[in-house]
């Protein structure tokens, strides 16, 4: 079968720093942080947007770290919006103040993904590595009271899955048009502390009945989305939608990459907007090209029925649990690399987390 043409990105994910006043032990972010010495500069993040809204991008998505640790937050907003992108910011609230968010709901965001740790302000705050859970509420305050729709995302792990329920009437009581209940992503940090992470299937059942329940409880209302725990199901989530298909990520020193966790996969070049230009790297580089369409899948992945759907799972995990980026994602029940998961389910709990560290170049 012919590959179909390489269409535009619809969406990018401009992750403007790596400076974050949280130290989630679950965070996505490289543990190797860029210093804010490496970061863009606010002419190459305007260049950035310009050349990713020439390319076809018209969902923006300001993210870190935490993007409120940019002063110029507002300009790289108004940038966006003058440009006919939609701007959705992604933060932890902390430092999001009335006056902040009125003046970057003038400037031109359109929609605020607020993080919560837990419903429970002893516990966020233990999680978050920070007295942090007072100033998410008044965060979101200000979120609606700016006329922002606010989603609230929630990663679930094995110290707040039990809470569910409540993790959803404390959102929908933020006044939340939309809450994201994600189980953790082993990538980053979140890899380092898997085993601190991971669930048991007796949580993940009660969960499951428990979103069920808020599900009827706010039909109607706001919505309710539950992203299972890659490890525990039998079939792999869409990677991205598919690999280079809908998104690409900018990384605080310019680094573009097909999904927000694929500086895992160390075996790919690394391209760079201050080295080449975005659509270039879009439609060319090796890096983007990998692992589009199907021709590159191994078996079982070449004939499964599902290919077109699942795309081959997650890259990256496939790599980090096999060493090869090409290989069955080894989520998959068909994948002679189950066995991998499956040890890791096994193995040992453990009880502490390791903190997200920051190093003092990148405060």
């Amino acid at each position: 079968m012919t590959e179909p043409p390489v269409s535009p990105p619809l969406g990018m994910l401009a992750e403007l720093t790596h400076r974050c006043p949280l130290h989630c032990p679950y965070c996505s972010n490289p543990l190797e942080l860029v210093p804010r010495t490496k970061e863009l500069t606010f002419e190459q993040w305007t260049e950035v947007l310009t050349s990713a809204r020439e390319l076809g991008v018209v969902q923006m998505h300001l993210s870190g770290g935490e993007p409120l640790a940019r002063p110029d937050l507002p300009q790289l907003v108004e940038h966006a919006r003058r440009l006919g992108a939609y701007v959705n910011l992604v933060t932890s609230g902390v430092g999001l103040t009335a006056a902040r968010a009125e003046e970057l709901a003038r400037r031109g965001v359109d929609h605020v993904q607020l993080s919560l740790q837990d419903a429970d302000p002893t516990t966020a705050d233990a999680i978050a590595g920070a007295r942090v859970h007072v100033a998410k509420r008044a965060a979101a305050e200000a979120i609606t009271a700016a006329g922002l729709p606010l989603t609230v995302n929630v990663v679930l792990h094995r110290r707040n899955i039990d809470r569910v329920e409540q993790i959803v009437d404390y959102a929908v009581d933020l006044g939340a048009d939309r809450v994201e209940l994600a189980n953790t992503q082993y990538y980053g940090w979140g890899l380092r502390n898997r085993a601190a992470l991971l669930p048991t299937v007796a949580q993940l059942t009660v969960a499951q009945q428990a979103v069920a329940r808020a599900e009827t409880k706010y039909a109607g209302g706001p919505e309710l989305v539950y992203v299972t725990a890659d490890y525990f199901a039998e079939r792999p989530k869409p990677c991205m939608d598919g690999w280079g298909r809908l998104q690409l990520t900018v990384t605080p020193e310019g680094n573009v990459l097909p999904c927000p966790a694929a500086s895992a996969i160390t075996t790919l070049p690394v391209e760079n907007v201050l080295r080449r230009p975005l659509a270039e790297i879009w439609y060319e580089s090796k890096a983007f090209n990998a692992f589009r369409g199907t021709d590159w899948m191994p078996e079982p992945c070449r004939s499964c029925p599902e290919r077109f759907t699942d795309f081959g799972g997650c890259r990256c995990q496939a790599f980090q649990l096999t060493g090869d980026a090409a290989a069955t994602d080894p989520v998959c029940g068909f994948s002679p690399h189950r066995p991998r998961v499956d040890a890791v389910l096994l193995g040992d709990p453990v009880r502490d987390f390791v903190m997200r560290e920051h190093t003092a170049s990148c405060e």
